[in-house]
């Protein structure tokens, strides 16, 4: 198994999970951190989520170019991808959707095609109302369609909620 997506809303454990998977694997674990400390409480969670990791893991701090992370990184660690979600915010206010949609099909395709273990943490987005400004739908709609092509891909998807997991299975 190369991919794994973990898919689910803010606080369901999904970043739990990734840890606990990456722990597990026997290969060195790089993380690739997509998060901007752009206001004091996200340096803060930032901060907390670095002292929740092993400090023999190796960080790649990338809020955009993914794909070249993900090409960097050596082929038999352990990657773990947190998050795809805040990756796109970082991109919807200055790319285009087709930009994003594009740079995705690309960091999706490394990331299945590494042979050691990539795990990549996500949020599900659209399950609740309809935002109500174009800039929040835009977001929606990009992200769906980002984790869509990320699970495509993966060998392994899984949703989780309330620090639970469901396998998901492709439809036949």
């Amino acid at each position: 198994m190369s991919l794994v997506v973990l898919i689910g809303g803010a606080r369901s454990g999904k970043s739990a999970l990734a840890l606990r998977l990456a722990e597990r694997a026997t290969a060195p674990v790089v993380f690739v951190a997509t998060g901007e400390a752009r206001d004091d409480e996200m340096a803060d969670r930032i901060a907390r989520h670095r002292r929740e990791r092993p400090p023999a893991w190796s960080t790649v701090e990338e809020p955009v170019e993914l794909e070249r992370a993900l090409a960097a990184l050596p082929g038999d660690s352990t990657a773990v991808v947190d998050c795809l979600s805040l990756w796109v915010s970082n991109l919807i206010e200055v790319e285009s959707a087709a930009h994003i949609e594009a740079a995705s099909a690309a960091a999706a395709q490394i990331a299945a095609a590494r042979t050691a273990l990539t795990i990549a943490v996500t949020n599900e987005v659209g399950l609740g109302i309809v935002p109500d400004n174009a800039l929040a739908r835009s977001y929606r709609d990009v992200l769906g369609r980002v984790n869509a092509m990320w699970v495509d891909v993966a060998d392994k998807a899984y949703f989780v909620v309330a620090g639970r997991s469901i396998e998901l299975e492709t439809l036949t």
